[in-house]
């Protein structure tokens, strides 16, 4: 009797995973940042130019008791402490560098850092000074209130000018980058000593 020839038995036959590999030409996309051109800056400041002019509008029509003046008078005034107190050193940072005392990217970071409570005090000056009663046929109340818008846009180009300076803080800046920081510098410097100034000049009147 002859023996059967055994049968192989079935394999399962599994393809080859296909490895997904991504397409050269597909990238993730990266978030949008404020200060990636001129054109998010002027979008940013749009939307600034907006919300100053709201607070304005509110501002002009809102009554505020006396506790609430007394209150927002005591903000307005911490703000102002906290925002041009953070400016002082920034620019103080930027001296330092000037005149060979530190690097560049110290200057930068240490300046970075002090964004944070130049806005929050730029905020707080406004937010308070809704409660402040401003008259609205006051000159100087006018010149105050474009002071601090002036203050806000000079602050959004800044930032633009910081990304670029850290860009090139391996080399010497170009000269065009540090006529820039002068006068954003000087621009800063108006407007908070006018707004000091005028402030002053209203809580005596």
């Amino acid at each position: 009797m002859s023996a059967l020839p055994s049968e192989t038995p079935l394999s399962v036959v599994r393809p080859p995973e296909q490895t997904r590999t991504p397409a050269s030409g597909a990238r993730h996309a990266r978030p949008l940042s404020l200060y990636d051109s001129w054109w998010t800056v002027a979008g940013a400041a749009l939307m600034l130019c907006a919300a100053w002019a709201a607070c304005v509008w509110i501002s002009f029509h809102l009554t505020a008791d006396a506790t609430l003046h007394t209150a927002a008078l005591f903000v307005h005034l911490a703000s102002l402490v906290l925002g041009f107190g953070a400016v002082l050193v920034a620019d103080y940072y930027g001296l330092l560098w000037i005149t060979g005392r530190c690097s560049l990217q110290e200057a930068l970071g240490s300046a970075g850092r002090l964004h944070l409570p130049i806005w929050a005090g730029l905020v707080g000056l406004v937010l308070s000074g809704m409660l402040l009663h401003p008259s609205p046929s006051s000159t100087l109340t006018a010149v105050k209130l474009v002071l601090v818008l002036l203050l806000g846009l000079n602050g959004l180009q800044a930032g633009l000018l910081d990304k670029r300076m850290a860009e090139r803080a391996s080399a010497s800046p170009a000269p065009r980058l540090l006529a820039w920081g002068g006068a954003t510098a000087l621009v800063s410097q108006i407007c908070w000593w006018g707004a000091v100034v005028i402030g002053f000049m209203n809580s005596r009147s």
